[in-house]
């Protein structure tokens, strides 16, 4: 189950990365199992090998909870001052500085490949998923189905569900190996698929870009997101500059992403 904080994470996540006007219920006709077979001869015509479909759609059902959810996000009503006064806690700044040490060399070698400070990625990857901990249960082709049925956003979470499958196909993960958020965001930084097919990186050298179990590989995709969005080396992160742009391509909440900023700022003070 997900704590109070994680849950006010995912919350803030999809006021940035998928908002939208709430909308009624709605279904494609036909129903979930006839939409499910056309979906997979499209995956296949795209390239999916039958393999993977087969496998990543047993006992794929309908969840209604993930359209409730879905249907019930609530907007973010608390201030950066207050948001970040209760997110950049002692425990938590303590906690980031100790992975900053224990991370240190590997931080230091992505800052050289990537160009992103350490700081950033680990404050990050603290507020995602409290380093790993909270990254959610949720089998994520049951979700992205879901979604992908329902015509709220169907069109893109279809685009989501084919990400999720190509990253089986080349080997990432397997499907029973996907779970994560209610919306399909896998791994320790909490990547929708997608965004995993474009910056994932395999940064331990084991020949997958596993975001779920893999530090380096989690800290190093982080960083290579950013840059793909036009991260400047040696550039401040403040609000106003052009780095903090970058941070709301990562999440479009100002409050999120102001408080990434500011506990990084508190974690860079502390190297």
């Amino acid at each position: 189950m997900r704590s109070i904080a994680s849950s006010m994470f995912l919350a803030i996540f999809f006021i940035g990365k998928l908002s939208g006007a709430l909308a009624a219920p709605c279904e494609p006709p036909g129903g979930f199992d006839a939409w499910l077979d056309t979906f997979k001869r499209e995956a296949a015509a795209a390239g999916i090998s039958q393999k993977t479909i087969a496998a990543a759609f047993i006992g794929v059902a309908l969840d209604q909870k993930i359209i409730g959810y879905d249907r019930n996000q609530k907007v973010f009503q608390q201030s950066f001052e207050e948001f970040s006064t209760r997110m950049i806690s002692l425990n938590r700044l303590k906690n980031g500085d100790l992975q900053m040490l224990r991370n240190a060399s590997m931080l230091s070698r992505i800052e050289r490949d990537f160009g992103v400070p350490g700081a950033v990625v680990v404050a990050i990857w603290e507020l995602e998923t409290d380093y790993g901990v909270n990254i959610g249960k949720i089998p994520t082709i049951r979700a992205l189905a879901t979604l992908a049925y329902d015509c709220r956003r169907g069109e893109l979470f279809q685009g989501e569900l084919l990400s999720a499958l190509r990253i089986i196909d080349r080997g990432d993960l397997t499907a029973p190996e996907m779970r994560g958020a209610w919306a399909g965001e896998l791994g320790q930084t909490q990547f929708l698929p997608t965004a995993y097919l474009r910056s994932a990186v395999d940064y331990d050298g084991d020949r997958r870009r596993d975001l779920l179990r893999s530090i380096p590989d989690v800290l190093a995709s982080t960083a290579n997101y950013l840059k793909g969005y036009g991260w400047k080396p040696g550039e401040p992160w403040t609000q106003g500059t052009a780095n903090s742009d970058v941070l709301l391509a990562w999440n479009k909440s100002q409050v999120y992403s102001r408080t990434v900023a500011a506990f990084a700022a508190r974690l860079d003070q502390g190297k």
